[in-house]
Order: C-alpha cells, then structure tokens, then sequence
C-alpha cells in the first residue's frame, strides 16, 4: 500500500475514534406524571422531550472520558447527572461532550443545568420549568405554569404559554413569545431583549432592566396592572394596543423620550427630560426609565 494511502486510511481512522469511543445511553426508570426531573451535563446537548407515559427514557452518548452517567431518585423525583473528571474546566481535562436526549411524562417539573451544553425542551407543560446555561444556547417551545431561565453568554429563544416567567441574561440575547396573564420579569447586562406577549393575553405585571442592552416589549396591559422598565444606555421600547388604560411616566437624563401624544418636559437648564400621559381610565401604572438611552412608549 502506497504511503499516501496509509495516511488516508490513519487519518480516517483518527476521525471515527471519537464516535467509536463514545458510549450509548439507554435507560428507563418510573416517574410519577407530576414528578420532578433534574438534569445535569457540562457540556455538549440537552434535548427533552414529552410523552404521557409515567417513566422517563434516557438516552444518547456518554462522551469519551467521562466518568459516568448517574441517575438517581425515586418515582416523585429523578436526578440524572454526567460526571465528568475533577480536573474538568482544566487545561488538562480531554473529556469529549456527552449526548443526553430524555422523554419525560408531559407536566414533569425541569431543573436543567449546563455550562457549554446547548438545551432544548420542546412539548413540556410542567408546573415548573428551571434552565441555567452559562455558554450554550436555550431553545423552549412549551406551556409551563411557571419558568426561569438564565443564561451567561448564551441566547435564548423562548415561545411559552406561561403564567408567570424570568428570564436573565448577561452578554446573550432574548428573543421570548408567548401568552403571560401574570407576572414577567427580566433582566440584562448587555445582551438584548426582545418580548412579545399575545395581546388576547394582558399581563398583569412586567418589570425589566438592562445596563447596555436595548429591552424591546410588545404586550397588552391587565386592568390595574403594572409595568416598570429602566436601562442605563440601552434603549427601551415598548408597544401597547390602542385601549390601553394606564398612567404613563418617562424620564431620562440625557437620552431621548418619545411618547404617543405626551409632551416631553425639559428643563431650561441642564439635562433631563420627562413626561406623564394618561391614557383611556388610566388604571394601570407604567414607568420608563433611562440614564443615557432612548426611551420610547408607542399607543396604537
């Protein structure tokens, strides 16, 4: 065999070890319907998935250098978990990434933890859903009564049907849609975040804030509901339908205010800017705030 010839056939070996050396994951253990998973993997994938059976299926890679696959608990509460060595995060650990893709019964709480591990849940209806990512990307397509997700440098994108839900971000972005009735919160350092809520759905209350990320809502408010979102340099930008009733308040120090039919006051010395707009009965209350940001409030 030519020389040219040993060096395709050992380069296509190297390129299959890490595929060869990977161990598949296939377990099954009994979960209430209503019970809680919790999920664990530093790095590589997360997926879940739904069915209405009461045990959660288990399976994918182990990557190549981790210590184990630990799955423990009972029917009401189950804990899976990827050991990697102890020297993990080290410039010495050599670990590969580890595959996880679980089926879980429909309204099964979630605890998901990940570091560089991107994570996607599709389907859940859970009475809780908590995702905390550092790295990798969050996607979530579902109906949890409630939900909390948080990430470092990854994006998020989110569509649920939720009655109340936070989301925080550092550096990332967030792009969440749904239907919120009751309470959303969230908050950025410098990521953007960008908020639709189905206006058939008003939320009751909305609170945000960000140092330099822009914060951009579009939603309906509930009779008597609040709103509160401030920025230092970002820019805030929020969008209501035409019957709202609420008071309206906006102030910034040097940032430009827009406001549909208020008059923005300035002072005749020095910076700042401010304004109040009743619109309709004006029983809500929403307030905009901004250091050096825009701010603009949008009634149509």
């Amino acid at each position: 065999m030519s020389r040219l010839a040993l060096t395709t056939l050992a380069l296509a070996v190297s390129l299959t070890l890490p595929a060869l050396a990977a161990t598949p994951i296939n377990e099954t253990r009994p979960l209430s319907p209503t019970g809680e998973v919790e999920i664990e993997n530093l790095k590589g994938r997360i997926d879940v998935r739904v069915w209405d059976r009461p045990e959660v299926k288990i399976e994918g890679s182990l990557g190549d250098g981790v210590e184990r696959l630990a799955i423990e608990g009972n029917r009401n509460r189950l804990a899976v978990r990827v050991k990697y060595p102890k020297r993990y995060g080290m410039s010495g650990d050599r670990s590969e990434p580890t595959t996880l893709r679980l089926t879980v019964p429909r309204r099964a709480s979630l605890d998901i933890d990940a570091v560089s591990a991107d994570v996607d849940v599709q389907g859940t209806a859970a009475a809780k859903l908590s995702v905390d990512a550092v790295s990798g990307d969050v996607i979530v397509v579902g109906a949890p009564q409630k939900a909390g997700i948080n990430t470092v440098s990854g994006n998020q994108h989110l569509t649920i049907n939720s009655n109340d839900a936070s989301v925080d971000t550092v550096s990332g972005d967030v792009n969440l849609r749904g239907r919120f009735a009751g309470e959303v919160e969230f908050n950025s350092v410098s990521g953007d975040i960008a908020i639709t809520n189905n206006r058939e759905n008003p939320v009751r209350k909305l609170s945000g804030s960000s140092v330099s990320g822009d914060l951009i809502v579009n939603t309906a408010l509930a009779r008597g509901g609040e709103i509160a979102m401030d920025t230092v340099s970002g820019e805030v930008k929020l969008s209501l339908p035409r019957d709202l009733s609420a008071t309206v308040t906006g102030e910034s120090f040097s940032g430009d205010l827009r406001a549909t039919g208020a008059q923005v006051q300035r002072p005749k010395h020095g910076p700042g800017a401010s304004f109040t707009q009743r619109y309709g009965a004006g029983e809500g209350r929403i307030n905009v705030e901004s250091f050096s940001g825009d701010a603009t409030v949008i009634v149509e």
